[in-house]
């Protein structure tokens, strides 16, 4: 009697399965040139020292929740900028030297460099609002350089 009701619900469902019909979704997303990760001492002079576009550099760790929330915010603002500015994002616990270098004592922290200079820095959480002023007024600064060179 077992075998006989685990034999009819199989046959059940493998009737089942063959009338199914399996939609697959394929999704593409592009590819963010402007925002880079940092390897190395060597990948920050390269990348950010040496970069003829200014750079935001997102200092931040992998435990800190208040990078988790800034991290989406600024990468969509980065990305509205389309190539007038670069996001460069430094772990402070892989690259300790840099976050020294760059007075990092808490996180996120936001520094602004254009031509190898610090610009401009904000420390700690900040709203979307204030990140695009900010990114804005960074960028512009960069725009009215050129107009004047």
């Amino acid at each position: 009697m077992f075998a006989r009701n685990i034999n009819n619900f199989l046959t059940r469902n493998s009737l089942l399965c063959q009338s199914k019909v399996v939609l697959r979704n394929i999704s593409f997303t592009t590819v963010k040139y402007d925002i880079v990760k940092i390897q190395s001492t060597d990948d920050f002079k390269d990348k950010v020292i040496n970069s003829k576009v200014p750079v935001v550099v997102d200092f931040f760790a992998t435990w800190c929740n208040p990078c988790r929330l800034l991290t989406p915010r600024l990468e969509s603002i980065i990305s509205e900028n389309k190539g007038k500015v670069v996001l460069a994002k430094v772990d402070i616990d892989e690259q300790t030297d840099l976050a020294l270098d760059y007075e990092v004592s808490s996180v996120p922290v936001l520094v602004a460099i254009k031509n190898g200079k610090v610009q401009q820095r904000l420390v700690g959480l900040q709203d979307t609002d204030k990140l695009r002023k900010w990114v804005e007024q960074f960028t512009n600064e960069e725009s009215k350089a050129e107009v004047k060179a």
